[in-house]
């Protein structure tokens, strides 16, 4: 019997012949920009730190504008803040390397070919960071995407673009759709190129409760569709906890679906090497497709989709917020290839961010299991109430209400770093128990600290 991946590669083999029968995806036109001496190369030389550094506060202490106060001067009135709500879990987006590698791409070739990646935006200097990437989670290409949402729409468009091709006749009958599985809360960007599938008629999707891998076999023993796909996010950006990888795992050989993980949260935190979820469980191989972004842990911008040569081949052609999008400007795509070199080699960067997550438990007692903190309090004026008395007490903790949580689920949600400070986290649960006072007791350590 065949494996899941040559099924799907097969249904790929399918979909190239027909849908490029002049086999123009294999030969696009690859742009080459000027050969830089090492000086000037932004990929050369990319410096690593021995520890951390005051760069790697830029970013976290911040001013914000006070609303509430009259402006002096005709300005908003600011106030200094330490910030508690950004994606930046590495530190990377001001590290000397990430600036050095910008300003060299921006003075050699300033924003680079302004083109979609499928006319002459995708460079020489793409491919090296989607080699790079692709080697991190163990895959034989990756797709640069300009962010996170569109790798995830390309690749659903992609699967969907799969099933029309591979079917008798322009009208898909059911069986012949994909069958997709959706964890109840995956990022939006799956739940909209979802929306999308459904509507061209190339997808039954169905929406599995939040990790619950029983349902979810319940629901894949009712399938009989060939092409079954499971996708999720690795770990969820609202909840803060992680998908039961190998539970999936052991689904995906039961059952024999591709596996979709939308690693945006794991890629460089988790991991020796930053490899994400499948790296940490040993599963690379078992993960068929790899959604990550370059927006977060990477301190930059963009998206990517690491998967087999040939799917990359159709994600180019067929993945439309990809095609019809402006490919990533060339300094953006230098500072990514300098982050990812840097986490690579400061190894300790991962540990700090992990440490703090282990201080805040202890702190709170707060089960905290990764570097996302999610507090419900309940309504939206609950939660708005608790995030103006953050910002009073100089923490930019923002609320999170519809649509991004339901309406009686609204949150503090608080991300950890490795630039935020012990003293930090002591002053940022003492403002925490203020306002929150399910938070929890404070365990031994706290009190032997306060």
């Amino acid at each position: 019997m065949a494996s899941v991946a040559a099924m799907w590669e097969e249904w790929v083999q399918t979909t190239l012949a027909k849908g490029d029968r002049n086999n123009y995806l294999s030969y696009l036109p690859r742009v080459c920009l000027p050969r830089l001496n090492a000086e000037d190369d932004p990929l050369a030389d990319i410096r690593t730190q021995e520890g951390p550094g005051p760069w790697d506060r830029t970013l976290l202490e911040v001013e914000a504008e006070d609303p509430t106060a009259a402006p002096a001067a005709g300005e908003p009135s600011r106030k200094k803040m330490i910030l508690f709500s950004g994606n930046d879990y590495l530190s990377l987006s001001a590290h000397p390397a990430v600036r050095e590698a910008a300003i060299k791409a921006a003075k050699a070739f300033g924003m680079g070919p302004r083109a979609s990646s499928m006319i002459s935006g995708h460079t020489d200097y793409h491919r090296r960071l989607e080699m790079l990437l692709a080697e991190m989670h163990g895959k034989e290409a990756c797709v640069m995407t300009p962010t996170g949402f569109a790798a995830n729409t390309s690749l659903l468009s992609t699967l969907g673009a799969i099933a029309s091709y591979n079917a008798a006749s322009k009208r898909l009958e059911a069986h012949e759709k994909v069958a997709v599985f959706s964890d109840a809360l995956n990022h939006a960007s799956i739940i909209d190129g979802l929306r999308m599938m459904e509507r061209h008629q190339q997808a039954l999707v169905s929406i599995y409760r939040h990790s619950d891998m029983r349902h979810l076999d319940e629901l894949l023993s009712k399938c009989d569709n060939p092409m079954k796909v499971v996708i999720t996010d690795s770990l969820f950006s609202m909840e803060g906890d992680f998908a039961p990888m190998l539970e999936l795992v052991d689904l995906r050989l039961k059952h024999r679906f591709l596996l979709a993980v939308d690693e945006a949260h794991t890629s460089l935190v988790c991991g020796k090497n930053g490899g994400g979820i499948g790296e940490v469980y040993g599963i690379a191989d078992q993960l068929d497709i790899v959604v990550g972004t370059l927006s977060k842990a990477t301190g930059c911008l963009g998206g990517y989709i690491a998967c087999s040569k040939k799917f990359s081949y159709l994600v180019r052609g067929f993945g439309r917020s990809n095609i019809f999008t402006t490919a990533t400007p060339l300094p953006v795509v230098a500072a990514c290839y300098a982050a990812l070199t840097v986490a690579r080699k400061e190894g300790w960067r991962r540990r700090a961010v992990w440490s703090k997550v282990q201080e805040f438990a202890a702190m709170t007692g707060h089960p905290a299991t990764s570097p996302i903190v999610s507090l419900v309090v309940g309504s939206e004026a609950a939660a708005i109430r608790a995030s103006k008395h953050m910002l009073d007490r100089g923490f930019h903790v923002t609320a999170i209400r519809p649509p991004a949580v339901a309406p009686d689920a609204c949150r503090l949600r608080i991300t950890l770093t490795a630039a935020h400070t012990s003293e930090e986290l002591k002053n940022l649960v003492a403002a925490l128990a203020e306002c929150i006072p399910a938070l929890g007791r404070p365990t031994d350590l706290l009190a032997a600290r306060l």
